[in-house]
C-alpha cells in the first residue's frame, strides 16, 4: 500500500495496548541525511481555545507504528499519562457554588 504524507493527515492513530484514540497525524520528522520518516507527531489539544497553552505534543517513533489501515494507525507505544485533573476556572474564581436563601 503506497501512503503519501498528506493522506496520513486524514488517519486516526490509536494505541493498541489500552484502545486509546491519541489523534490524528498533523506532522511527520524526517530524517534528511538518509531520507526516512522518523516519527509521526499529534499535536497537543488546545485548552479554552488556546489561551491557556496546550497540551503537549504526541510524538511517535517509527519503529511503534504496527500497522497503517485504509482510515487508522495502530502505534504500540505506551499511552500518554492522565491529565490532571484541575478546578474549573468558574468553580476556583468564584466559589463551589451560590447560597440563594
Amino acid at each position: 500500500m503506497c501512503c503519501r504524507i498528506v493522506d496520513m493527515k486524514d488517519k486516526q492513530v490509536i494505541c493498541i495496548k489500552d484502545g486509546t484514540i491519541l489523534g490524528y497525524v498533523n506532522d511527520v520528522e524526517i530524517d534528511t541525511c538518509n531520507g526516512r520518516i522518523t516519527a509521526i507527531v499529534i499535536y497537543g489539544r488546545s485548552r479554552f481555545f488556546g489561551l491557556f497553552g496546550k497540551d503537549d505534543d504526541c510524538v511517535i517513533p517509527w519503529c511503534d507504528i504496527e500497522v497503517i489501515g485504509n482510515d487508522t494507525i495502530l502505534v504500540g507505544c505506551d499511552p500518554p499519562r492522565p491529565r490532571r485533573k484541575r478546578n474549573k476556572l468558574f468553580k476556583s474564581l468564584f466559589g463551589t457554588g451560590f447560597d440563594i436563601k
